[in-house]
């Protein structure tokens, strides 16, 4: 459970964006961010939901990525389907923090950044930055503690997993409440939101699972449990977890595997799969069909990210494997043969 609130912290109405949110009620605001090209008003839509009693507050964030969809689905499913009527504390939901992305399906923004390295932002820099500084002085100073939703970039599939710094032990706590098998263990490249929060004393953790520019409902459906689990463990929401593997592996270590040359790519292994040093990854051949390279793996661990692409140029991640000591690989095999869901390619 979380740290006790502070002693004689009030309890009244929330004001966000020049509105009162009153405890009990919850209310969709528009966060101005920007300006389009025609001069009208760029806005991110927000909704706060204010408990009744005090407690902790908590940011949900996704699409921090344009074309990230799967985090949008479980901000949605939650508001519209979770009961938040016995609320303790104050929920700040964005669905869409990349509007412009969104908009176009683009990873960026117009400025061609990446707004995940754009964080905390300055409100006199890029456009990318004038938006990071507008969401994180709006929303992520706001809050006690984050969540923000991903998945994978560009032709590729994670498996799902938290990312979070396990040297914090309030993001630790967060990361293990959520309920994944797999956490990676890292602080988030600089301008990461997840980085910059943690800098403001506000623990965060990234929630990773799918692909791109689809809904995926197994991995939503995860994302909805996991973000309940957090509000249960925050003593915001009433009840047990529900869901926690019955295996949960902290990763010290990953490696994204390259191609070592172009051409047609046919994968050996699966999304989630236990792999042994020295497995074959993935056979390249050339367009009259000889064998080309083979890419190996350097050693045991765990399939937590692969392309989706069949065609492949030199340098092209393949796969992202989480390094783990082959007890632990023994250990993931056996999680696997009794059921793990979620395993598959994607």
């Amino acid at each position: 459970m979380a740290e006790p609130l502070s002693p004689g912290r009030s309890w009244g109405p929330f004001r966000f964006a020049g509105r009162e949110i009153a405890p009990g009620e919850a209310a969709e605001i528009r966060l101005e961010v920007s300006e389009l090209y025609t001069a009208e008003p760029l806005s991110v839509p927000v909704t706060v939901v204010r408990g009744r009693r005090p407690g902790r507050t908590l940011f949900l964030t996704a699409a921090v990525h344009g074309d990230e969809l799967n985090g949008v689905a479980v901000i949605r499913d939650l508001l519209i389907d979770q009961d938040f009527s016995d609320l303790a504390g104050t929920l700040i939901a964005v669905p869409v923090v990349n509007v412009p992305g969104f908009l176009t399906q683009s990873r960026t923004l117009p400025d061609n950044r990446d707004l995940n390295r754009s964080f905390p932002g300055s409100p006199v820099g890029s456009f990318s930055a004038r938006l990071a500084h507008r969401m994180f002085e709006g929303v992520v100073r706001r809050s006690d503690f984050g969540i923000d939703l991903h998945t994978a970039g560009g032709d590729r599939a994670n498996y799902p997993h938290v990312r979070a710094d396990l040297g914090d032990r309030r993001a630790a706590d967060l990361a293990a409440a959520f309920g994944t098998p797999v956490v990676i263990h890292g602080r988030g490249p600089q301008g990461a939101l997840r980085r910059a929060a943690a800098r403001a004393g506000v623990p965060a953790i990234v929630y990773e699972a799918g692909s791109s520019r689809v809904f995926e409902r197994r991995f939503i459906d995860l994302g909805i449990a996991g973000v309940l689990n957090v509000l249960r463990h925050l003593g915001m929401l009433d009840g047990s977890a529900l869901r926690q593997p019955p295996l949960r592996l902290e990763i010290k270590k990953s490696t994204w595997l390259r191609a070592s040359a172009g051409g047609i790519l046919d994968l050996k292994v699966a999304l989630g799969e236990a792999v042994a040093r020295g497995q074959v990854i993935s056979v390249n051949t050339n367009p009259f069909g000889r064998e080309r390279s083979q890419l190996v793996s350097p050693a045991g661990g765990i399939v937590i990210g692969l392309t989706r692409s069949p065609l492949v140029h030199p340098g092209d991640a393949i796969c992202h494997l989480a390094r783990l000591r082959s007890r632990d690989v023994g250990r993931w095999r056996e999680y696997l043969e009794n059921g793990e869901p979620f395993r598959g390619r994607s």
